[in-house]
């Protein structure tokens, strides 16, 4: 049981609120060596001013033209503009107010009204002309995204205030106003400085002119970020071992803050938990592929997190030097600190010729994914190639990620001629993510398993945990049981979330005990979980504790307003609390910041249809099709809708064409055919089920129907055979033993 006490963001408020940010110059007559690494690094060339020298890009009436619009890069004196569509679609000059990165890439940052800086779509790329460099070119070459798209230069998914500013200056300050939509956004550097990691400096530089430092805890810093340790080969042991172990996460979760696929949850505290700062996203599809290669833009620490040298101890700047962030080693050398170059840098272990890219350990064990069309990214998961996976379930594997001209058969093949045998192709955990994601109930022992094993990485427990959530049940029960109350906060949130298929008075009970967790994630997650508990049903101690959970909750969204997802969630968090004004005004104000946002269209014709204004609910879901023609949930939606209606024919069509547009899950194909039923037609409701359980022949849903329905067309004996099968996968069920009786019987 966590012990009670003051959340660590509070903690380190207290004691670091008051200090000032004093400018990486002010570290560097004392730090000179450090300094000097980080000029010219990445994180010093994260964002400048527009100058001859920081702008990259052909300036000289250079011309791009993408989707039918002709965009013009000239020079007005001291100015760098840019002539191209704005956001209502008309062509108009804007200036270019900083440069962003530097290499492979670089993008530029344009003026909007209302404090707004928004990432132009169209980037320089910075390589050599000999590897295709020198150019413009669009980050959406295969798309056709106009004035009226959300990924449009000026719409919200390119806004700066709120999707980049974070990681590339120091003490970013957003300072959004919701009710004028407009930034007033600040920093104390405009690029990643000394203090963005460390950071603020106040304490540190009063220690050092007073001679403090050495009795002072950290340096007079917020946290300690120097974890790199001490590594020893034991006699003859082929890789390095730590000989202190980590104390804790403090610089992986330093670094974890921009180097992850998260979303912040209120301000940054420095040495928190990256837990009590943000949200993660895990390694599930579609970011990641279903064995938890990197598939999406999901940076780095998701995938470290999952190897096996965070699990030793390994940190960010045993490979990296973190102030010229460059590798510590060339090639091979930066994994010879650990790894005995006689044992694995040899054609004995990597099979390919000696010095060639085939010998790279980071070409096998670190493949690339190339993003924004030229930035090759590698998967810092460091993993074994997997043919043998790439063949059941599809996902990449290194060995044909080099021989594009060879299948995954070949690359296994090759592997065994080597001696490597998979012993474990049909029990990976990837199999159990990818059937799960397909409405498949066989993979719930496997992924309870995998949930509750304390030798496996908590990033894939959580994924897990997250996956049975959807299963719900008594397996879901189990793992929750042994997660809820676990020390890694990333456990505790995801086992609250899985607990939503709970009726609300068991979910209560459960995570009431968690109302004081210290971390913000995992209240975030229960504040989420627990909005529909009528405060004045329980006692007044729990009644006010839930209250303050709910103010903090709202008061995180609110720092976030301009977000539509953020919009979003509070539409849910209001529904449940039951204030349907609140609800229907933040989904309505997701669809203004995202008018394109389908799930707040979903969520708010849902509200809209709950308050008998069906007319209403049917227009926002008509008009979703105007821009996504072949959106199933819209159109499940729509079939749902007219058929409590009474308009058979056309619910049916809708309900038809979103159990053709499935490709993953079973439930818009499930309901097709019990809407079948229902109207009439069980022959053909029949036969829909018995396409669908070819996709997921251990689904109890759907051989519950079957059994039912062939049942009530006299096919007993085959009725029979389905009820006999829910029999065996789930034994103690006494539903399902009464019908195999009663279908049993003469």
């Amino acid at each position: 049981m966590l012990s009670a006490k003051l959340p660590l963001c509070l903690l380190l408020l207290v004691s670091a609120a008051s200090l000032a940010f004093t400018g990486s110059d002010s570290c560097r007559s004392c730090h000179a060596q450090e300094h000097a690494n980080w000029r010219g690094s990445h994180h010093d060339l994260a964002m400048q001013l527009p100058t001859p020298e920081t702008v990259l890009g052909d300036f000289n009436d250079a011309s791009f033209t993408y989707n039918g619009v002709t965009t013009r890069f000239t020079r007005r004196g001291d100015e760098f503009i840019v002539r191209t569509d704005g956001e209502d679609g008309e062509l108009a000059d804007f200036p270019v107010r900083y440069v962003f990165g530097v290499y492979p890439l670089q993008q530029y940052l344009l003026p909007l009204s209302r404090g707004r800086l928004q990432a132009l779509s169209i980037a320089w790329d910075a390589r050599p002309k000999a590897e295709g460099g020198q150019r413009w070119y669009h980050l959406y070459p295969q798309e056709k995204i106009d004035h009226g798209d959300p990924l449009h230069w000026s719409g919200p998914y390119q806004n700066w205030n709120t999707r980049c500013a974070e990681c590339h200056s120091t003490d970013l300050q957003k300072n959004y106003d919701a009710t004028t939509r407009s930034f007033n956004t600040t920093y104390a550097e405009i690029d990643v400085g000394c203090e963005a990691c460390h950071g603020p400096g106040e304490k540190h530089l009063e220690l050092a002119a007073t001679g403090k430092l050495a009795s002072a805890a950290d340096a007079g810093f917020p946290t300690a970020l120097a974890q790199r340790g001490e590594w020893v080969f034991a006699p003859d042991a082929p890789i390095a071992r730590r000989r202190q172990p980590l104390p804790s996460d403090a610089q992986i979760d330093s670094c974890g803050r921009c180097h992850a696929r998260r979303g912040t949850l209120g301000d940054y505290h420095y040495g928190a938990d990256l837990l009590d700062t943000h949200r993660l996203a895990l390694p599930l599809p579609p970011l990641y592929y279903p064995d938890g290669q990197i598939r999406d833009e999901v940076y780095v620490y998701g995938s470290f997190v999952q190897s096996k040298m965070y699990r030793a101890g390994v940190v960010c700047s045993n490979c990296h030097e973190p102030h010229s962030l460059a590798l510590r080693a060339p090639g091979n050398a930066v994994c010879a600190q650990c790894h005995r170059p006689a044992r694995y840098d040899t054609p004995q272990h990597h099979h390919h010729s000696a010095g060639g890219p085939g010998a790279q350990c980071a070409q096998c064990h670190m493949p690339q994914t190339t993003y924004m069309g030229v930035d090759p990214r590698r998967d810092h998961s460091m993993r074994v190639p997997r043919p043998d996976l790439s063949l059941v379930i599809g996902t990449p594997n290194a060995c044909t990620g080099c021989h594009a001209q060879r299948d995954a058969q070949w690359a296994l093949e090759a592997l065994r001629t080597w001696g490597v045998q998979f012993t474990d192709t049909a029990t990976h955990f990837s199999r159990s993510f990818q059937r799960m994601q397909r409405g498949d109930s066989r993979a719930v022992p496997a992924l309870t398993e995998l949930a509750t094993d304390a030798s496996a990485p908590p990033i894939w427990r959580a994924s897990a945990m997250e996956l049975l959530g959807e299963a719900g049940g008594r397996d879901t029960m189990q793992a929750v049981a042994a997660l809820l109350y676990d020390d890694d906060p990333l456990l505790r949130a995801s086992s609250v979330g899985a607990l939503h298929f709970l009726p609300l008075q068991q979910r209560f009970r459960l995570l009431q005990p968690l109302l004081e967790d210290p971390i913000t994630a995992v209240r975030m997650a229960l504040a989420a979980a627990l909005a529909g508990v009528p405060l004045e049903r329980v006692p007044a101690a729990q009644a006010e504790a839930l209250r303050a959970l709910f103010r903090e909750y709202l008061a995180i969204q609110q720092l976030h307003a301009e977000m539509p997802a953020t919009q979003l969630q509070l539409g849910l968090f209001h529904s449940a609390r039951g204030d349907l004004p609140a609800a229907e005004a933040a989904y309505r104000e997701a669809l203004y910041l995202n008018p394109q946002l389908v799930p707040a269209y979903l969520n708010l014709a849902d509200l809209l249809r709950s308050q008998s204004r069906d007319d209403e609910a049917r227009q926002l879901l008509v008009q979703v099709l105007d821009f996504a023609p072949d959106s199933g949930v819209t159109l499940h939606a729509l079939g749902l809708l007219e058929t409590r209606s009474g308009q058979k024919d056309r619910a049916l069509d809708y309900l038809r064409r979103a159990a053709e547009l499935e490709t993953q899950g079973t439930r818009h194909r499930y309901v097709y055919a019990i809407a079948l039923h229902d109207l009439g037609q069980p022959r053909a409701a029949v036969t829909q089920l018995r396409q669908l359980l070819r996709d997921a022949p251990h689904n109890e849903e759907l051989l519950l129907a079957l059994a039912s329905y062939t049942a009530e067309l006299g096919q007993r004996d085959t009725a029979r055979g389905y009820a006999k099968t829910l029999t065996e996968l789930a034994p103690d069920n006494r539903q399902y033993q009464q019908m195999y009786r009663q279908l049993s019987q003469p």
